[in-house]
């Protein structure tokens, strides 16, 4: 697209944004509804679009996003969908009364679309849209498949919504085509930490940006999930995690801490991981990696192998032939995370030392699994949560966030919201 097509366009929504803030509020939730039931439904052909396109389009192998869509979709469901309206927004009436504390949405929403796992996609297109403005939206460049089915599913359910969301492709340095988009009245983003900062400089008041920057996820194990069974189902919740969408998402764990446990915990959890990465290998073969992370995941191996010859404590399973790998290190200092199924394993003397060790990660923390901590739970909870968590479940969980999850720890809809308050003579 043209940058001069990208402002035609953004008109074009503007005139069709006014037809749906005509209809009652409620008829375009139940819509959006039905769209998310379509998306949950393993035998929609939406869903087995997807399925079938996005392989091809982002490496993952097919086997990998046939199960993380399962997962991940599972709780993306109508009803979950109206009780994050109510639970926000109040009655749908709201959106169209006109005295005490009203709700609108923008006249246009901008969604600039980053990473390659589709849900995160879908709620951004939809979350604007319960608010009834219109969006345009920019695709990742490393999915370029989901945005538009999105669109046409809408489209198919409710043409008259579907008038109201438009897909703007164009480089990622066409300067031009950037600054029309950005003349939306709302622009919700993600990305790195420095395309966010890039693009807060170009939206300028009153223009609002509701913006998600760069974000990782940990998994921290107390004594009690350090042994037998509970150990061999951690891990496999952990590898779980992990393997999904090839580590790739904000809600995969770059690490496991071993939090006071014996001596030998740490090894015994990296046993049990590499054991548990090795079948899902099987299950979920790991997708195409491009020659940066490829390089990357060897560089790390590499590097944890000499360290292994050098640094008691420290050793590494898997490695490059395997398509994962798993490095005990022998302390709980942060390095470096390759991804592509890169997990290293931390000792933590206690609670106290897990929540020192993770200070350093607190501006971008997300998601963090539990299991095993007995009556510590409560407060390794309160502590991750003061840190800035903003979710936390248990391992295996961390890829099927729900509807709801608050992230970055602010709500779903609300961000997007613009609010009148209307006072009454007394």
């Amino acid at each position: 697209m043209t940058a001069q097509e990208i402002r035609d366009r953004l008109a074009e929504l503007r005139e069709a944004g006014v037809k749906l803030r005509r209809r009652p509020a409620g008829e375009t939730f139940a819509a959006l509804a039905r769209v998310l039931d379509l998306w949950a439904s393993p035998d929609s052909s939406w869903r087995r679009r997807l399925e079938q396109e996005l392989p091809g389009a982002t490496g993952f192998s097919p086997e990998n996003v046939r199960e993380g869509l399962a997962r991940g979709l599972a709780p993306f469901r109508g009803e979950a969908f109206l009780s994050l309206v109510r639970a926000e927004l109040g009655d749908p009436a709201r959106l169209d009364a006109a005295q005490g504390s009203m709700l609108s949405g923008f006249d246009t929403t901008a969604v600039v679309l980053a990473g390659a796992i589709p849900q995160p996609t879908l709620l951004a297109l939809l979350s604007p849209l319960a608010l009834r403005s219109p969006v345009l939206a920019k695709p990742a460049s490393r999915d370029p498949v989901t945005a538009a089915l999105v669109a046409d599913s809408i489209a198919d359910v409710d043409p008259e919504l579907g008038r109201c969301i438009a897909i703007a492709r164009f480089g990622s340095q066409d300067v031009a085509c950037l600054r029309a988009l950005l003349e939306a009245d709302c622009v919700s983003a993600t990305g790195s930490d420095a395309s966010i900062a890039a693009l807060a400089a170009r939206v300028q008041p009153p223009r609002r940006l509701v913006a998600s920057g760069h974000r990782l996820s940990l998994a921290a194990l107390g004594p009690e999930a350090l042994r037998g069974a509970a150990l061999a189902a951690a891990a496999d919740g952990i590898a779980l995690d992990v393997a999904l969408w090839d580590q790739q998402g904000c809600l995969s764990p770059r690490a496991v801490y071993a939090v006071g446990a014996d001596g030998e915990a740490p090894d015994r959890l990296a046993e049990a991981l590499a054991h548990a990465l090795a079948s899902l290998e099987r299950r979920l073969p790991r997708g195409q990696l491009d020659a940066a992370g490829a390089a990357g995941f060897r560089h790390e191996c590499d590097g944890a192998e000499l360290r292994a010859t050098e640094q008691p404590g420290v050793r590494l399973l898997g490695g490059v032939p395997q398509r994962w790998a798993v490095v005990r290190e022998a302390d709980a200092a942060p390095r470096r995370a390759p991804l592509n199924r890169f997990l290293r394993i931390h000792p933590v003397e206690n609670p106290e030392g897990l929540l020192s060790a993770l200070r350093p990660l607190a501006a971008h923390l997300a998601g963090v699994a539990l299991a095993g901590f007995g009556a510590w739970q409560d407060g390794v909870a309160r502590g991750l949560a003061d840190l800035g968590a903003s979710r936390l479940c248990w391992p295996g969980e961390l890829q099927s966030p729900p509807l709801a999850w608050h992230h970055e720890g602010r709500p779903v809809l609300l961000p997007l919201a613009r609010f009148t308050d209307r006072e009454t003579p007394v």
